[in-house]
């Protein structure tokens, strides 16, 4: 598959929304992406101001399935899919730790983790339902084997959901377990990545709280989490990382979209 880049962002106010989505699409990214919890504006209205402003894709990354009800979750995916004219990418999981005390000021039920999961799966229904012959894409988050044979079987994007200090062995081998499961669906799934940092300024504090690592330990350790070097450097990892991994779609964060941005320029149609 050849190479796409997102710019995951979570806006503090409305003009520095506009402002990243804007610059995402002059700059070459494909998608916009929002995270998902009640420390940050609704993602689904975000988005849709994101799309309104700016002609890039847009996507949750991800929502979390316990902060609304299958329903709900299919109806916002739904109305922004129609609304982006097929601009969306639906992106849901079962939700981070974090997530169990925002489910509860909603005065949501967590569950457990096989009840997370059948959430998401009768969310998928229903927003397959609603799609009609549009279909909506999905990104899936999995790390473990449930998750992972539930992204093998509906996913479109496939997030592989582990923490900065995974060596990419480890990773290139569930990527590989996600192949097999997928079967003949496998060439169709589209591998996503995710970075902290990108370029060759220093890490700043913040990617401590994010990845639970000092940022000298993530430098040391060579995190998949990170694309370090000059822009050819870092072209010539996300070429290796697609050899070895399968990664092809590759999101930062949006304190280094323009760190990323010569990479783009390079990786173009590759």
């Amino acid at each position: 598959m050849r190479f796409r880049f997102g710019v995951v962002g979570s806006p503090q106010t409305g003009d520095d929304w506009i402002k990243t989505a804007q610059r995402a699409a002059e700059l070459g990214y494909t998608t916009v992406l929002m995270p998902d919890g009640l420390q940050l504006p609704s993602p689904f209205p975000s988005l849709a101001m994101a799309a309104a402003v700016a002609d890039i894709r847009v996507g949750t990354f991800v929502t979390a399935a316990p902060l609304r009800t299958p329903r709900q979750t299919a109806w916002e995916a739904h109305t922004l899919s129609t609304l982006t004219d097929g601009r969306f990418e639906f992106g849901i999981g079962t939700g981070r730790p974090v997530a169990e005390q925002q489910t509860a000021e909603l005065g949501l039920p967590w569950g457990t983790a096989r009840e997370r999961r059948e959430q998401v799966i009768e969310t998928l229904d229903l927003l397959r339902e609603l799609d009609g012959e549009r279909r909506t894409p999905i990104m899936l988050a999995a790390g473990g084997p449930k998750a992972l044979a539930l992204a093998a079987e509906r996913a479109d994007i496939v997030s592989l959901a582990k923490d900065a200090t995974t060596p990419r062995e480890e990773v290139a081998a569930l990527a590989q377990n996600l192949r097999d499961l997928a079967g003949s669906r496998a060439d169709d799934i589209e591998l996503a990545m995710n970075l902290l940092a990108a370029g060759t300024r220093p890490l700043p504090a913040w990617t401590k709280r994010a990845s639970g690592v000092d940022p000298e330990a993530l430098e040391a350790m060579d995190s998949l989490m990170l694309l370090r070097g000059t822009p050819r450097e870092m072209a010539d990892e996300l070429l290796r990382r697609r050899d070895t991994i399968g990664a092809t779609y590759i999101s930062v964060n949006a304190g280094y979209l323009e760190d990323l941005a010569p990479v783009i320029e390079l990786l173009r149609d590759k």
